[in-house]
């Protein structure tokens, strides 16, 4: 039998930590003395204890722990565990390689002026157009590509001309931001009348004043591009007036390098009453 320090040298568990272990019943020694309440480990549960390690640093919890060795002893079993551990730190993984990309980006803008960059803001005004829509609510803002490729797939069969230049965009229709099921418009401009499907709607859009800027690279900036235009409508004497909607003018479908993207960020405006 071992004493709780040279276990705990062996096993390379604090002492304060085999203490827990037991409380949880995660790993109770062999045998307590009655008398000075001294625990005893056997070298048997060495073994259990490199187990606890071993899937502590892999990420898992305690009472996840505990129930893994004393639950699944099947191999089969205890591997569907670690595929799901797996799979979340895949997820944590990816999450981190986004925030390096975000300041990778933040650090290349203040590197240009000191600034997170500036954008040119124009006041224009968009021309009659006639698009093919597809205007459905979506789990999140990133998941666009449901609806171009639902609008690619149903116009297909019409062979529909595409205008040119084909202008590309998307109206978001919510009042606000929302993290989730966002009602979103696509619309691409088409020569020629044909008729609508399922899901794909032909329509004339009016003439429409917008404030835009436009920009290259991630879709990241685009919360620093809404600064700079809400800027210039307050200083400017404008207010919104609709929808605001992004025109893709080198999108995903063009290139697969998020720094190629051009985009240009719209918000309908007039002239605030004198």
């Amino acid at each position: 039998m071992l004493k709780i320090g040279d276990f705990s040298k062996l096993s390379r568990i604090g002492i304060r930590m085999l203490r827990h272990y037991d409380e949880m019943g995660l790993l109770m020694p062999a045998s307590v003395d009655d008398f000075t309440g001294y625990r005893y480990y056997s070298e048997d549960q060495l073994t259990r204890a490199e187990r606890i390690q071993v899937l502590k640093n892999m990420g898992f919890g305690l009472a996840v722990i505990k129930e893994i060795l004393e639950k699944y002893e099947d191999a089969g079993q205890i591997e569907h565990f670690l595929q799901i551990k797996r799979r979340e730190l895949e997820q944590e993984a990816e999450a981190l390689q986004n925030k390096l990309h975000l300041l990778d980006n933040a650090m290349k803008w203040l590197r240009k002026d000191g600034n997170l960059m500036e954008y040119h803001v124009t006041l224009k005004e968009m021309p009659k157009r006639y698009v093919a829509s597809v205007r459905q609510v979506i789990p999140a803002y990133d998941q666009e590509g449901i609806l171009w490729q639902m609008l690619n797939e149903e116009i297909a069969p019409q062979n529909v001309q595409m205008d040119n230049p084909c202008c590309g965009l998307a109206v978001f229709h919510d009042k606000g931001f929302k993290e989730s099921d966002v009602d979103v418009e696509i619309q691409a401009s088409v020569k020629g009348k044909y008729h609508d499907t399922e899901h794909v709607r032909f329509k004339e859009v009016e003439p429409v004043q917008i404030a835009s800027a436009t920009y290259k690279g991630s879709y990241e900036q685009i919360t620093r591009v809404n600064e700079a235009v809400a800027r210039w409508v307050c200083e400017n004497g404008y207010e919104f007036d609709g929808a605001s909607f992004c025109i893709y003018h080198v999108s995903p479908g063009h290139t697969q390098d998020p720094e190629e993207y051009v985009t240009e960020v719209c918000f309908p405006v007039r002239k605030k009453n004198a």
